[in-house]
């Protein structure tokens, strides 16, 4: 019986890349609804990294399997690095992205690019069976765009731009984000270390 990896979401999305990124590992990935924990987390941390590791360490107290829970959130350097902890409450608890994005939008009307610096923060927390932890964070640099643009991300990806590729997060392919998001890089931290664990 393959080992089980439960990943301490409920979002689809995450766990499309989760799965991307993990697919040629020999686990089961499994989300915390698919592995029937229903869990609810305070998320009163100070930093990503301790919301992170609050979130895997309740779940890991309903299992016997290797826990992963991610916190990841937008930091705009203009903003004070607003949203940052609070992005996914950032303006309310149902508050859809596209207001937020229509808010941040307006908030830097007429900044201009090089004040316009920003990044997606990513610190992914593991509680393995045997009890011990480790956190590993990972970002991705960019700035926010003047518009909303793309289709194919999920939450602030229509309004992070990334030079380098010359349009924003969600108009990138899913193998491209993968490649340089914050939450690719920060899960691939995490598999080299359970790729050393396995042998």
């Amino acid at each position: 019986m393959k080992k089980r990896i439960i990943f301490a979401t409920g979002n689809e999305n995450k766990m499309i890349e989760i799965r991307e990124i993990f697919a040629d590992l020999d686990y089961d990935i499994c989300s915390m609804k698919e592995a029937g924990i229903a869990v609810e987390v305070e998320e009163n941390g100070s930093t990503f990294e301790e919301n992170a590791m609050l979130k895997a360490k309740a779940i890991a107290e309903q299992c016997q399997d290797i826990v992963l829970a991610d916190d990841s959130g937008l930091e705009i350097d203009y903003l004070n690095k607003e949203p940052g902890i609070y992005s996914a409450r950032y303006l309310g608890h149902d508050t859809s992205y596209t207001y937020k994005n229509e808010k941040i939008l307006e908030k830097l009307a007429g900044v201009p690019d090089d004040k316009r610096t920003a990044r997606f923060v990513c610190a992914i927390a593991a509680v393995f069976p045997d009890g011990h932890t480790m956190v590993k964070r990972a970002t991705i640099e960019g700035r926010i765009g003047h518009e909303i643009a793309g289709e194919n991300g999920f939450g602030y990806d229509p309004i992070f731009y990334v030079p380098e590729y010359g349009c924003t997060t969600a108009q990138l392919t899913p193998e491209q984000k993968n490649a340089i998001s914050h939450r690719g890089k920060a899960l691939r931290f995490i598999r080299e270390e359970l790729e050393k664990q396995a042998k």
